[in-house]
């Protein structure tokens, strides 16, 4: 019932909104057989449980408006995101050497990605090919290949690679994102062409770097270890 609610409030909200909120996907039920089932993405199921009056739903009522307040507290204060992602790799298990490198890992992206916003890259498949570049470049492979590499299900999207990388992948992975962001800076390129020469180019200084060091020590930079 919630759910019909929330469709027709939609309906009433935009033109067609529950075309892209309000989904039928096969899913296997009951009797074995695959069948269309209406389905809510996290954003609508969210939603839905704000709807309901029920007591039961108000331990998750509360933790939504948490949620919502440290979120804002983090736009207020940037360096309040940072801390509550160190706890959160903390709680993960995470050791705290590498922590510090992925903390600092998310610092330089956040510079590189700086300077592709104010460059005319369009966030999302801009985006994603630039990234890729870069990495095909420092590590011989691409990102999809790395994470073959890693045995990540491809199924898990929310499975980030840079989460499951080595110290050593973390490190050159900042090298080629800090090299990119001063090559980009230096040539002032613009556009998604020019920004991509440059991915390239960042990247393969990188890239240069992990073959010197796999050459000294007889080892892959590239692991299957996470």
């Amino acid at each position: 019932n919630y759910w019909k609610v929330l469709k027709h409030k939609l309906t009433k909200e935009g033109s067609n909104q529950t075309v892209t909120n309000c989904n039928q996907l096969k899913i296997l039920a009951s009797d074995g057989k695959m069948r269309l089932t209406d389905c809510a993405n996290t954003r609508n199921l969210l939603r839905i449980v704000q709807s309901i009056p029920s007591k039961n739903a108000e331990p998750f009522k509360v933790w939504l408006a948490e949620v919502g307040h440290d979120r804002i507290q983090e736009i207020q204060n940037p360096e309040l995101a940072q801390d509550r992602a160190k706890k959160y790799y903390e709680l993960k298990g995470y050791p705290q050497d590498w922590i510090d490198k992925r903390l600092r890992s998310i610092a330089v992206r956040q510079k590189l990605t700086e300077e592709w916003d104010q460059r005319g890259i369009e966030k999302g498949g801009e985006y994603a090919i630039l990234t890729n570049e870069i990495a095909k470049a420092t590590f011989g492979i691409s990102i999809k290949q790395h994470k073959q590499v890693k045995e990540l299900d491809p199924k898990f999207k929310n499975q980030n690679l840079r989460d499951n990388m080595t110290d050593l992948e973390l490190i050159f992975t900042m090298l080629g994102e800090a090299a990119t962001t001063e090559i980009t800076q230096e040539r002032d390129s613009q556009g998604f062409k020019e920004n991509k020469d440059a991915a390239k180019t960042g990247g393969d200084v990188a890239g240069i770097a992990r073959k010197k060091l796999e050459s000294e020590t007889g080892k892959k930079v590239v692991s299957k270890s996470n």
